[in-house]
């Protein structure tokens, strides 16, 4: 038995399916999953000494690589003053300056350790800004684990959603209704049914979590017009493609602003850190100030926060986007020409750094054509390329993420392993 299928069934003795999180398990595309012991820059090793080309990134905040030496060496020069405070530091101030100036979106901003947290914060501002309770999100599009956003569509538009997860009691499913992405008619009717009972409308701008599946521009901007018409909230949930996509966000290639953001990810370096912020005006309602209460005993923990912050500061490089984009476009053309020399269907795409690998002929635009790809066929793929030392991500709805430290040597390896996966899957 491997080390790596030992400590896979010890782990289920006392975790529940072995793991803290389910798509850590393996379960989409069968197999043991790999318990990992160390990384540095585009790498990670497992528990039995096997070297991973790593294209998760801890599923998105290793934008500068594993063990930045910057990085490190700032939450080195903070850790041994404390772990945590349960008050006020210096450096909260310093890091929401910083996500206030690069988004110009956010005017105030609260810290919070999640991106679970920062989007229920974010809907229940929503909701008591409003004083309405309906909420909109889009079929694919996760916002994390709280009750109200585990929902799907209920079979038409004007039906209630259903909960996706045992344990949402359908009183709360019902103030949450589900559209298709990228469906501009689709919003329309649902405005024009209910308009004025609508809180806020959450979205993914560059979705991450049914693979990579962009919003068009006419989608985002109906958004925008048609929550500026009925008063809704619009919240962009920037959790993963914040940062990630450019030094603004999605929000400053679409050239669309929301009234509140969601963050994570890159914000805490790695670290437990996430945040959400906007328009003052609704930022006012957040306690200590107004009505609407949130708190969190480890938000804006000074560890976090240090190494977030270095990294806000790092990608600010001049040329650094470029760069990453660039990388990130040399994996999926040189997988795409790959899979067309083998004649197998396959599509990618990719914005800043972020990808997403599809097996089928057209790069999809909403959950249900995502859903169209050959799962089989990816299966296959990810094993192949787990053999050869390549990691993307355990699941075919998953984006991938390259950082900075994916050199051409890095992208080449990759490459190179690729064709030979994608060879075998031919006819």
């Amino acid at each position: 038995m491997s080390k790596n299928q030992a400590l896979f069934e010890h782990a289920q003795r006392t975790i529940p399916g072995g793991v803290n999180s389910p798509v850590r398990a393996f379960r989409s595309v069968g197999g043991t999953p790999r318990f990992i012991e160390r990384a540095e820059g585009p790498y990670f090793w497992d528990a039995e000494g096997k070297r991973y080309i790593d294209y998760i990134g801890s599923w998105g905040p290793m934008i500068l690589g594993h063990l930045h030496p910057e990085v490190l060496e700032a939450v080195q020069r903070v850790l041994v003053h404390g772990f945590s405070f349960g008050a006020p530091t210096q450096a909260e101030i310093e890091i929401a300056e910083e996500i206030c100036k690069l988004v110009p979106s956010i005017e105030q901003v609260r810290m919070v350790s999640s991106g679970t947290e920062g989007t229920m914060s974010a809907l229940r501002l929503a909701r008591g800004v409003t004083n309405r309770s309906r909420i909109v999100k889009f079929e694919g599009c996760y916002h994390g684990h709280a009750d109200s956003l585990l929902v799907k569509a209920g079979s038409g538009l004007l039906t209630f959603g259903n909960p996706t997860s045992a344990g949402v009691p359908a009183d709360i499913a019902k103030h949450t209704t589900v559209l298709e992405y990228n469906n501009v008619e689709q919003l329309n009717a649902a405005f024009a049914a209910f308009g004025s009972e609508i809180a806020s409308v959450i979205v993914e701008p560059v979705a991450g979590n049914m693979n990579l599946v962009r919003a068009t521009p006419e989608f985002l901007k109906a958004l925008r017009e048609r929550c500026s018409e009925y008063g809704s909230v619009l919240i962009f949930d920037e959790v993963m493609c914040g940062f990630r996509v450019a030094l603004g966000g999605a929000q400053e290639v679409y050239g669309i602003k929301p009234d509140l953001t969601c963050l994570g990810k890159v914000i805490g370096g790695g670290m437990p850190a996430a945040a959400f912020g906007g328009r003052r005006d609704i930022m006012a309602h957040l306690a200590p100030l107004g009505g609407v209460y949130q708190a969190g005993t480890l938000s804006g923990n000074p560890i976090a926060v240090a190494a977030g912050l270095k990294t806000l500061q790092l990608i600010q490089r001049p040329g650094f986007y470029e760069d990453l984009a660039k990388q990130t476009r040399k994996l999926v053309d040189g997988l795409a020409a790959a899979a067309r020399d083998a004649n197998v269907p396959f599509s990618a795409d990719s914005i800043g750094g972020m990808f997403g690998l599809y097996f089928m002929e057209q790069v999809p635009g909403s959950f249900a054509q995502v859903q169209q790809g050959d799962t089989k066929r990816f299966n296959t793929f990810f094993h192949a390329m787990l053999d050869a030392g390549v990691y993307f991500a355990p699941s075919a709805f998953e984006a991938g993420f390259v950082s900075s430290a994916h050199d051409d040597a890095v992208i080449d390896t990759t490459l190179a392993a690729a064709r030979d996966a994608l060879a075998s899957l031919a006819g």
